[in-house]
């Protein structure tokens, strides 16, 4: 298969048409979104879904989001709407924010890893929305990357992962948020938060009250069922393997220092990730900035495209210093851990 390279120009541009014509007849299509590109197929489709898990290399029991441009577009796809996710829509769609309900029958098993509920939401990013009002139909769209590595968050990764594999990708610049969306179950009581994202669980609050953490988040550990992308597997992983180094920093400085050095010794190549507070503590051409630790959301915009560039630097390894898990941090964090698989060490202890 070849794949067509399209650089957005404007939603009226012939090419841009032609991937939503194809989009909506069962063809595979890559596009941006607030949060990182999506590998988008026509939701009602099954068979179109079903080359999704294909190109992807993905597990079938890991569930899909379908993607709406408007709330019109979301009634035929549920059975009801709640009014606290109706709060929720209110104040977070468009946005990095994707809400669980009970499925009517028009959505097939395949889009929701034969779950009786659906994950939906409303991308803000003016280029996914056009494309799904000119598809007209519902747009299941996971990370547009091989399964288990670094989500895409340039156009480029697409490429990278599935060139020859998916017939469109749209390249609509760098994606500005960085990390998947937050993942919310209205179906239960009170509303449970299965993968933290750009809308952190205070805002949640915020709007509808109490609001739980799933419990596979708080203890790092995968489900034998998923209810959402991100639960059961390993996700967003180089090639290297990636470590994450916990406690007071003074702790995580002097352990990365002779880490790196003993790697070197070895003959391994290591890589650092910090905060660019402490990247001159280090002193090494192979430590990394991630962004301010006094800012999550800047690290959730580079972290995954910093994974990308420690497999083009040859790393082997890659060492990651934590962050508080508070607001954002919360979804920097799980996605740091998940991609390294548990691999997770307590400096100082």
């Amino acid at each position: 298969m070849q794949t067509k390279y399209i650089e957005f120009t404007s939603g009226d541009a012939p090419e841009f048409i032609e991937a939503a014509m194809a989009l909506r007849e069962g063809k595979l299509v890559a596009f941006p979104t607030e949060t990182v590109y999506g590998l988008g197929a026509n939701a009602l489709d099954s068979e179109a879904v079903r080359s999704i898990y294909i190109a992807k290399g993905r597990p079938s029991d890991n569930p899909l989001i379908v993607h709406i441009a408007d709330c019109d577009m979301l009634e035929p796809l549920v059975t009801e709407i709640s009014p606290n996710a109706l709060k929720l829509m209110s104040a977070y769609w468009p946005g990095p924010l994707t809400i669980i309900l009970k499925k009517t029958d028009i959505v097939p098993d395949v889009t929701t890893g034969g779950l009786n509920t659906v994950a939906i939401r409303m991308p803000d990013n003016d280029i996914a929305l056009e494309l799904i009002r000119k598809a007209g139909v519902p747009v299941a769209a996971p990370s547009a990357n091989r399964s288990g590595r670094p989500s895409p968050t340039m156009a480029k990764h697409v490429l990278e992962d599935l060139d020859g594999r998916i017939s469109y990708i749209i390249d609509g610049g760098p994606c500005r948020v960085g990390v998947e969306s937050t993942v919310v179950d209205m179906t239960s009581e009170p509303a449970v938060i299965l993968r933290p994202g750009g809308i952190t669980p205070r805002m949640i609050e915020q709007v509808i009250g109490r609001v739980e953490l799933d419990r596979s988040i708080l203890e790092r550990k995968p489900v034998d069922r998923p209810r959402a992308p991100g639960m059961k597997y390993k996700h967003y992983a180089p090639k290297a393997d990636v470590f994450v180094v916990s406690g007071e920093y003074g702790n995580i400085a002097e352990w990365l220092k002779k880490a790196v050095t003993d790697d070197e010794n070895a003959g391994i190549k290591s890589v650092i990730l910090a905060a660019k507070e402490h990247i001159r503590e280090y002193g090494l051409k192979n430590a990394i900035s991630y962004g301010s630790i006094e800012n999550a959301a800047e690290i959730a915009s580079s972290i995954f495209r910093l994974f990308r560039e420690c497999d083009r630097m040859g790393a082997d390894r890659i060492y990651v210093e934590a962050i508080p898990k508070e607001g954002m941090g919360l979804a920097v964090m799980n996605r740091i851990e998940k991609a390294a698989g548990g691999k997770i060490i307590q400096a100082g202890e």
